[in-house]
């Protein structure tokens, strides 16, 4: 039998027919679903010192359990010293399995460890069901050793949702476990 992740299996299981009760769906295929996790780290003084990038890659890498990619710059902006194609950040998109994985690690270990932390809020949805969220320290996974960290970076975790709305979103992603605000 293959492997199913935890949050995958109770998803199917329980909140899928939950789901289609409240919302009066036909058939299972109409339940909203992840599709995607997209994890980003942007540097801005990633595009005067190299290595910094590579080390916030080489944390990124190790969070998702996928490899990261550098991102470059679109367009040139002079305030900033910054020209078109010099790298700005790193990100890695998760999907299937590894996103299951990632979400079921992201809300039950990770955003408990986040210091006074009182919910995450529910203004990060943008019209379709999708969530982003910015975090202020990469250091709340247990992936990464933080005697090794020289530098707390902040990061957004944009959780993408088949929801066509906000409201099914938020349902979606609270019945998942994350923990919003009252």
């Amino acid at each position: 039998m293959a492997y199913k992740p935890r949050m995958k299996e109770l998803f199917q299981r329980e909140i899928a027919g939950k789901f289609m009760e409240k919302y009066a769906l036909k058939t299972p295929a109409a339940v909203p679903t992840l599709t995607k996790i997209v994890l980003n780290i942007g540097l801005g003084e990633g595009s005067r010192d190299p290595k910094l990038l590579d080390v916030a890659a080489d944390e990124l890498t190790l969070i998702a359990g996928q490899r990261a990619v550098i991102t470059r710059a679109k367009k040139s902006i002079a305030n900033f010293k910054l020209r078109e194609g010099m790298p700005v950040g790193c990100r890695v998109t998760l999907r299937g399995n590894r996103m299951w994985e990632f979400m079921d690690r992201f809300v039950s270990v990770a955003l408990p460890r986040v210091r006074d932390f009182r919910g995450i809020p529910a203004t990060g949805f943008d019209g379709r069901g999708n969530y982003t969220l910015g975090l202020k320290d990469h250091l709340i996974f247990l992936e990464l050793d933080y005697t090794k960290v020289d530098k707390s970076k902040g990061m957004n975790v944009t959780i993408c949702t088949s929801a066509g709305s906000d409201e099914m979103g938020y349902y979606l992603l609270a019945s998942l476990g994350m923990p919003f605000a009252k």
